[in-house]
């Protein structure tokens, strides 16, 4: 088309408005027809196609976004701005003022559009050659805002002002009460000159140093920069605002506390908590029902379900979310029943739990392997349509993977509509958290098979079940995997890739992967230190320990349980009385668990006084730390003291354990109290249910072979109900080595050969005894027998 087209539309108010076709047209630029009305020509910018259009004009663009460009008659408007490629919300902008304004845009109020008309004329409709319909909205920038002014800010007492009882930025600060549109004062769309406009109206502003400012607006920046400090976690920072923000005459918004509530929820710091709550109460908002649901998942993230439970109920009126936080709070702590009573109240109340409010129940379920609790559960899922949802779902499938129905667990994986990773990670996470590693690494192989990528939680379930199968390969490949995909910067996996290499004896490659984190935390120093403690050599732990100090990083109690074992083992009775010294200074001497490694470390140290005086002082007691104290005694040769303490832990009703049972046998062992060995495995096996282990029929033969029974304990090996194995022969064979029985070693040497052999220990012992009776031809068999298996000669052997 080279010629220009003029198409009268309509006519009114002493002007024209027509269609024209512009003849130099890009087809990038869009089908360019412009909609003109009378206006002043002597105004206009310069314009190729000015000549074509009448004496009056106004220009509006129609684009192919369905948008339309705005030009106007006054001169500071870029009239060349029709002919820009198009671009997909793109604004026109003001030349002088260079703000920006979209005429069809979803954030304007309804009413705006309304008043987006040239005089107050209806918009005159036009066609393009597409057959599509589109209004025209004519009109200049200034004459908007200034007859919107008029007529919506003429009378403030037409506006509801919500500036200090907002819940966050994305509430208006004010809502129009016949039109109930709302209005930002800072809105980053507003023109410059608009917000001078409002910053001036008489709607709580105060003098400042700068001129007419809005309060609010600087409450509002505030509440930004307390925001970003909660972020960064320098919540005395941001508790310090808050607290000027409360004392200023204006108050500071709602969402101000609730992003320093959440900090304090992330950091776990309940003094901080306890100080915006006062502040909360201070500022007569404690009835607010956001603020109060958020204390109780700040108290419940804090570990005090007490000052939880006492929010909740000092709440005027509950909705949803508040029986949620509460319920929650109770199944997070481990108090299901509480939370599961909870929930039948919330229910009685005519509220209807949605989605979410399972979630925690059913984690909780899987927590405290209540199987029972879990399927009642999924059946009020089911009534309620959420089987399908993928997170529930994926929540169901660990519940019953953890309650150790793996077979319930994965018919409900395989039946689900669509499984994403979350679906997978959570069927991995039931096979690896049940022991059985082997199928969660097949389930992996058959997750990349479909497609998926696997995420970062993903990958830490993966290598905690090599670390538990000592599947160093399977754990190096994963490594590999996840440097592929960029997670080995996450210091959750890299501390799990410390603890795997660790846990499969090579601490050399986990000391380097620990060096190479980053930004090491509390569980990345704990896993390393648990390496060493664990798997030698124990002396670093405790160097390393000193290095965690002087980062700044405080110790927990899981931590301080492995330095315990460490000191143990190295019987380093300095480090552990400072380790001691340091558990009663944060806090943690009333720790059952803490205590009890306490126990065990002062016995293994030879300080069975400490270790008993510690002992009587627990304020509470479990069958660990009895037998942490039994197992002193023995370790200590005080057999009498370790079968007294026995007597005593039945008398106060505290049920011993296999581990109870052969520290009591060893205790016997070696003060050659057979009879009471005796009589202690008898009764084990009668009256208290416990089923002898191979650990107990080798403590019977070792308490038989030390009191010189060989036969007796010959014969009680061949009688064990189950197999015995390599421990309980070598048994013998030692008690045979050191009472100089020949035959009864030669027939423990041989069943300890056929299951290994390889290993060089019976040759030394049966050598020895051949030794000492003088037989040197059957120890110059022996010793061309050793030869032949490919045994290398030990040190020791005759």
């Amino acid at each position: 088309m080279t010629a220009t087209t003029t198409t009268l539309i309509g006519r009114g108010g002493g002007g024209g408005v027509g269609l024209c076709f512009n003849p130099n047209h890009d087809p990038r630029h869009g089908s360019l027809f412009f909609l003109f009305l009378s206006a002043d020509p002597s105004s206009l910018p310069p314009h190729p196609h000015r000549s074509l259009l009448p004496p009056r004009l106004l220009l509006l663009i129609r684009r192919p976004t369905n948008e339309y460009a705005l030009s106007s008659s006054s001169a500071s408007l870029a009239c060349t701005t029709a002919l820009l490629p198009p671009s997909r919300g793109r604004p026109r902008m003001d030349v002088t003022r260079k703000e920006t304004l979209w005429i069809n845009n979803r954030f304007n109020p309804h009413w705006v559009p309304a008043r987006l008309q040239f005089q107050q004329r209806k918009p005159f409709a036009f066609s393009t050659p597409r057959g599509s319909e589109h209004a025209g909205r004519l009109f200049r920038m200034e004459q908007l805002w200034e007859e919107l002014w008029e007529e919506f800010f003429s009378d403030p007492s037409q506006w509801w002002d919500n500036r200090l009882t907002k819940k966050t930025p994305k509430h208006p600060d004010f809502k129009h009460k016949r039109t109930l549109e709302g209005l930002w004062v800072d809105g980053w769309r507003n023109p410059s000159w608009v917000k001078e406009r409002m910053s001036s109206m008489t709607l709580g502003h105060t003098q400042s140093g700068d001129g007419l400012r809005s309060r609010v607006s600087g409450s509002f920046c505030n509440a930004d920069r307390l925001s970003k400090l909660c972020e960064e976690g320098r919540l005395k920072e941001a508790l310090h605002m808050l607290e000027l923000m409360v004392q200023q005459t204006t108050k500071p918004p709602i969402h101000a506390y609730v992003c320093l509530l959440k900090g304090c929820s992330r950091r776990k710091a309940l003094a901080e908590g306890k100080q915006v709550h006062a502040l909360i109460v201070q500022s007569v908002l404690d009835s607010n029902i956001l603020l109060a649901n958020t204390l109780v998942r700040m108290y419940s993230k804090c570990g005090s379900l007490l000052h939880a439970h006492k929010v909740f109920s000092n709440m005027p009126q509950h909705d949803v979310y508040s029986w949620t936080a509460i319920i929650s709070a109770y199944a997070d702590s481990g108090e299901l029943e509480e939370a599961i009573n909870l929930f039948h109240q919330m229910q009685e109340t005519g509220l209807a739990p949605d989605k979410v409010l399972f979630v925690p129940l059913l984690k909780a379920c899987a927590r405290l392997a209540d199987l029972e609790q879990g399927r009642q559960l999924h059946s009020d899922i089911i009534k309620r349509g959420f089987q399908s949802d993928a997170i529930v779902g994926s929540t169901l499938v660990n519940m019953y993977a953890k309650c150790g129905c793996t077979e319930d667990a994965r018919e409900l994986f395989y039946n689900m509509s669509e499984r994403d990773v979350v679906s997978w990670t959570a069927m991995i996470a039931g096979y690896a958290q049940t022991g059985l590693g082997k199928e969660a690494l097949a389930l992996y192989e058959q997750m990349k098979q479909e497609g998926l990528q696997p995420n970062h939680v993903t990958f830490v379930l993966l290598l905690k079940a090599c670390a538990n199968l000592a599947a160093l390969e399977q754990g190096k490949q994963l490594h590999s995997e996840i440097i592929k995909r960029g997670f080995q910067s996450d210091v959750v996996v890299a501390s799990t890739l410390v603890d795997m290499y660790a846990k499969c004896g090579c601490t050399e490659d986990a000391r380097e992967l620990f060096n190479n984190i980053s930004e090491r935390d509390v569980v990345s120093w704990t896993a390393m230190i648990a390496g060493y403690a664990q798997n030698g050599p124990a002396h670093e732990a405790l160097a390393l320990y000193e290095q965690m100090k002087q980062a700044g990083f405080a110790p927990d109690k899981v931590l301080f349980v492995l330095l315990l074992k460490a000191c143990a083992s190295l019987a380093a009775l300095k480090q552990g009385k400072q380790l001691h010294s340091e558990i009663i200074k944060r806090g943690f001497q009333s720790d059952v668990v803490v205590t009890s490694t306490l126990v065990d470390m002062y016995a293994k140290c030879g300080c069975t006084e400490d270790a008993r005086e510690l002992f009587d002082n627990m304020s509470e007691r479990n069958v660990v730390s009895w037998t942490a104290m039994i197992a002193g005694y023995a370790q200590n040769g005080l057999a009498q003291e370790a079968l007294a303490l026995f007597e005593q832990m039945h008398r106060e009703g505290t049920k011993p354990n296999e581990v109870t049972y052969i520290s009591v046998l060893s205790a016997c062992a070696h003060s050659g109290l057979v009879d009471q060995g005796q009589y202690v495995f008898d009764s084990m096996c009668k009256n208290h249910g416990v089923t002898p282990t191979r650990e107990h029929y080798a403590c019977m033969v070792d308490l038989l072979g030390r009191a010189g029974c060989l036969d007796d304990a010959e014969l009680f090996v061949n009688k064990m109900p189950i197999q015995p194995d390599n421990v309980v022969w070598m048994t013998l064979l030692g008690a045979a080595r050191n009472h100089g029985h020949v035959e009864i070693g030669r027939r423990a040497f041989d069943r300890v050969v056929k299951l290994e052999p390889k290993y060089a220990a019976p040759y030394v012992l049966l050598s020895n005894i051949y030794a000492g009776a003088g037989r040197k031809d059957e120890l110059a068999k022996i010793r061309n027998e050793m030869k032949e298996a490919g045994v290398k000669k030990m040190p020791g052997c005759s």
